[in-house]
């Protein structure tokens, strides 16, 4: 009996193993056959970003241009106290659990990370006001139109109910940031970073079919090296 429960552990375990090993083969194997391989000939004329710390990606726009004001969906009351200087706002997806209660990495717990995984928990987006001098480690130009830019514009404003920002009272991480409710449910397979590239995929941008991991957005991306 003892040896029957054993070998089913054993094989319970081996089948987790190459469940995870033909997860991250098959994300890294998109990598070679990108969505969007030749890009728009429009030229690139907004100056935009995607900003990954080395886990979870977020897309990095201007907070005022001609097609959209940020401040106006994302108003600055509904931050602590917002760099006055801010050029750029910071919008990433996820999961609302681990968002609310991993502010550090040192909040992060194998539970938190389970229950994440295994989906079924609400989302939110989190925003940020930036300087420019934040974009230095783990900024990616992102070489944008207009007409792309429109789109990426269009794939955050779908992703608030209702396309109206509803902000999570007293949830904040610093005093440039706040969180909004946001539609979906994140899982295995819908990650923070396969929000960010569904975004680049339906803008036209080149980018991984399936971005599981922050590497498939950024692969096709130039990095910026600042000191």
């Amino acid at each position: 009996m003892i040896r029957r429960w054993l070998l089913r552990i054993a094989f319970a375990l081996l089948g987790l193993l190459l469940a995870i090993t033909l997860y991250v083969a098959v994300a890294c194997a998109l990598v070679f056959w990108p969505a969007n391989a030749k890009p728009p000939a429009e030229p690139a004329t907004v100056e935009a970003w995607v900003l990954s710390n080395g886990v979870h990606t977020d897309l990095v726009f201007p907070v005022r241009s001609a097609t959209v004001d940020w401040r106006q969906l994302f108003p600055l009351s509904d931050f602590k106290a917002p760099p006055p200087d801010a050029e750029f706002v910071a919008i990433g997806w996820g999961d609302r659990e681990f968002y609310l209660h991993t502010p550090t990495w040192g909040h992060l717990t194998a539970a938190r990370a389970f229950g994440a995984l295994s989906g079924g928990n609400r989302s939110l987006l989190h925003v940020t006001y930036l300087q420019r001098a934040q974009l230095r480690r783990g900024a990616y130009k992102l070489p944008l139109s207009q007409a792309q830019y429109a789109q990426l514009v269009a794939h955050v404003r779908a992703t608030l109910p209702s396309g109206r920002a509803v902000p999570i009272a007293g949830a904040h991480y610093a005093n440039d940031d706040a969180f909004y409710e946001a539609r979906g449910s994140y899982h295995l397979f819908e990650t923070c970073n396969t929000w960010t590239g569904r975004g680049l995929r339906q803008a036209g941008v080149t980018v991984s079919r399936w971005t599981p991991f922050d590497f498939n957005v950024t692969w096709h991306l130039q990095p910026v090296l600042q000191p």
